[in-house]
């Protein structure tokens, strides 16, 4: 076997998965009550945020209504004018002030736990009453600090981490689903009897 992908099932064997799980059903009942997921990341980590909102935004695997989930890198006019006007450092924690209610939920991803913007989103999470989470690498972190909770990723490689975030999140989205249940099947159309 290559190593990378030696270590990428080494890493996956060793991962809390229960504990993802445990975030889905949580979020399976906020999303169905009408909270809001939040995500950001830098990077790849950002590619994995939106890919989490469209997963919620569309369907991952069952059918099932639309369920709220914002990428906070995703307007680019909103990043560009508070980074400009405010430093980078706001770019996410300016929009979640904005858009968030208390009792949404933040998920934060970053392989380091180091990045500043993803930190200042979390400490604003905090002062707003919304739930952070913190998808990681290894290392302790002032990320893991800020976030009422955590699954941190064992490598030390940074594309590995980036690698099983990405399948922690499928589960994520599976157990969502499960929560929520298969969507009612869709009404058909009577065009039969709007023509008779």
């Amino acid at each position: 076997m290559h190593p990378r992908l030696r270590e990428l099932q080494r890493t996956l064997e060793q991962v809390d998965a229960a504990h993802v799980e445990q975030w889905g059903r949580y979020l399976g009942d906020a999303l169905a009550a009408g909270r809001r997921l939040f995500a950001c990341g830098n990077g790849g980590s950002a590619a994995e945020a939106q890919h989490l909102t469209a997963e919620l935004t569309g369907r991952f695997q069952n059918e099932r209504r639309p369920l709220s989930a914002i990428a906070l890198h995703a307007d680019t006019s909103s990043v560009t004018a508070i980074g400009n006007d405010y430093g980078y450092r706001e770019v996410f924690a300016r929009q979640l002030r904005a858009h968030a209610r208390r009792g949404d939920v933040l998920l934060c991803l970053s392989t380091s736990g180091a990045s500043e913007n993803v930190l200042a989103a979390a400490m604003a999470a905090r002062e707003l009453g919304v739930v952070s989470w913190a998808l990681t690498g290894p290392d302790p972190s002032a990320l893991l600090a800020a976030c009422d909770d955590a699954v941190r990723v064992p490598s030390r490689d940074s594309a590995t981490v980036q690698e099983v975030h990405l399948t922690l999140i499928h589960l994520l989205c599976q157990t969502i689903d499960a929560t929520c249940g298969a969507a009612a099947p869709r009404q058909r159309l009577r065009t039969e009897e709007a023509t008779a």
